[in-house]
């Protein structure tokens, strides 16, 4: 994303996992950790995917690390694909060595907004989310879980209008019977094309938010 970016290589449940963290210039109190989940491992999605990036770069000018990882198989990162199941693995690993302690925040696009809602799954309430992000989540091709009520104010849905890889009605269908509120974009595709700047913009206003929130 920067120069300033470290490339790191951690050991994972399949192999060796290929990591960048980027760090913010100025660390704000209360800032921490965000782990940054990429798109469809079969379908050229990577830690380098723009939508990845710009959630990486509203994190770190809020004053949080950002950690992007490769998902097995992908990339320098061991292994193969494991239709989510490993790949939740993999999120857990990468957590554990960079994001074991101190304020945590989740966050993925498409593919990865389904591991890292597996992810909130398995570690609330154990461990305490500052905020989760889901972008574009895949919905109609994942058993997307629900997000626990009590992190509805601290979580975000996006999904672009006329996303024609996930369906906004599939988001809309996980979404009613919990009651959480989707943001919706309108006229935006799955990729966000031309619309990056905004999405960065949502989601520091929710990072805002968040800190606003009493633990």
């Amino acid at each position: 994303m920067n120069a300033q970016t470290q490339a790191l290589w951690i050991p994972g449940p399949a192999g060796v996992l290929e990591v960048a963290v980027d760090r913010p210039a100025q660390p704000r109190e209360g800032g921490g950790v965000a782990v940054i989940a990429h798109p469809h491992p079969l379908f050229g999605g990577t830690l380098n995917n723009k939508v990845v990036q710009t959630l990486a770069r509203a994190h770190v000018q809020q004053g949080w690390t950002a950690v992007r990882f490769n998902f097995r198989g992908v990339g320098q990162s061991a292994g193969s694909y494991d239709e989510g199941r490993g790949e939740l693995e993999d999120l857990l690993a990468v957590l554990g060595h960079t994001a074991a302690e101190g304020p945590l925040a989740l966050a993925g696009f498409s593919f990865g907004a389904f591991v890292a809602a597996a992810a909130v799954q398995r570690l609330h309430p154990a461990r305490a989310l500052h905020s989760v992000v889901l972008v574009g989540a895949a919905a109609s091709r994942f058993a997307l879980p629900p997000l626990a009520e009590e992190l509805h104010d601290r979580s975000l849905v996006i999904h672009g209008e006329q996303d024609d890889t996930v369906a906004l009605s599939a988001v809309m269908d996980w979404a009613r019977p919990q009651s959480l509120p989707v943001t919706v974009i309108p006229g935006v595709e799955h990729f966000f094309h031309g619309r990056l700047p905004l999405l960065r913009t949502l989601v520091q206003r929710h990072l805002r938010a968040c800190a606003a929130i009493p633990n």
